[in-house]
């Protein structure tokens, strides 16, 4: 796998990820939680957010992201708008992150331990396709199941 193509899989799924939040008829329903919901579809946006600017932005693209994990899953009622617009700056912060990377790059050592064993760069993008890809299913079945 080689940097265009992962980034092709991050841009994929983060544009989907604006459409899912873009096909709620209610706004207010990003928010919601219920019965066994515990996360509602804004606080997973926020996550997903903070998890690609921590580990792909501030660890491979070098910005000075600042994550607050807690925030990610407390706070409430941030706009659409507001969401759609930080799924958009994240796109670019992955495209400008991942552009410079060469396939040699990919094969060497992420910089911090994120796992029980030290893995390689590429190894580190792979898990945040799919943690990306697995949260993007929940927050579609949690549109489905909320707004009615």
């Amino acid at each position: 796998m080689n940097t265009d193509e992962l980034t092709t899989f991050f841009e994929r799924d983060l544009n989907k990820l604006i459409t899912e939040i873009e096909l709620y008829k209610k706004e207010e329903n990003i928010w919601r939680v219920e019965k066994n919901i515990s996360n509602s579809a804004g606080n997973l946006t926020l996550h997903l957010i903070g998890n690609l600017h921590t580990f792909i932005g501030k660890e491979i693209g070098k910005t000075n992201y600042f994550r607050n994990r807690e925030l990610e899953f407390t706070q409430n009622n941030v706009p659409r708008k507001e969401l759609i617009d930080s799924i958009n700056d994240t796109i670019e912060m992955v495209k400008k992150s991942l552009a410079f990377l060469t396939n040699q790059e990919l094969k060497k050592e992420y910089p911090i331990l994120k796992f029980t064993k030290v893995e390689t760069n590429e190894y580190l993008l792979v898990h945040l396709i799919s943690h990306l890809t697995y949260h993007l299913g929940q927050i579609n079945y949690h549109r489905r199941l909320i707004d009615e």
